[in-house]
């Protein structure tokens, strides 16, 4: 499986390609009152508004830090009525792209945060996997999807 290497703090994650529409460099986001503090704001995406999430704050680390290699990830997200919506994941030091052997995923053993997946291993250290089912509360879906309230 290719995934999209980044990180949240010092730690290595991945993103399944699959789920990726596409990468852009960071951008001026509209700030949203009155959501929790890991919503990073709203940007404009050819006109149409795209929620964006901090990844680095929704894991309950310090705000995502503008570096050179910050980028916001553009992806499909399904809310529990099957539903897609377009979201933006705040990511840091994005690395580029890996291959993961499906053979070699295991569970973390450790139930942290549920947007945490499985693990794998190799020469720079663990990855884990980040799950988009998993990233928003119900709550936070209705907040950001007008349909998800239905879901």
């Amino acid at each position: 499986m290719k995934v999209l290497l980044f990180h949240i703090g010092r730690d290595r994650y991945g993103l399944p390609l699959a789920g990726i529409v596409r990468v852009l460099p960071l951008l001026e986001l509209k700030q949203l009152p009155l959501t929790p503090d890991y919503v990073a704001g709203l940007m404009d995406l050819h006109g149409t508004p795209v929620p964006v999430i901090d990844l680095s704050r929704l894991a309950g680390l310090p705000a995502a830090a503008a570096q050179f290699d910050t980028r916001i990830v553009i992806v499909d997200y399904r809310t529990a009525g099957g539903a897609t919506h377009a979201l933006g994941l705040l990511a840091s030091q994005v690395r580029g792209i890996a291959d993961i052997d499906l053979q070699q995923l295991e569970d973390s053993g450790v139930a942290t945060a549920p947007f945490l997946g499985q693990v794998a291993s190799d020469a720079d250290g663990i990855v884990q996997l980040v799950e988009l089912q998993h990233l928003l509360t119900p709550d936070v879906r209705a907040l950001l999807f007008q349909d998800a309230s239905a879901a």
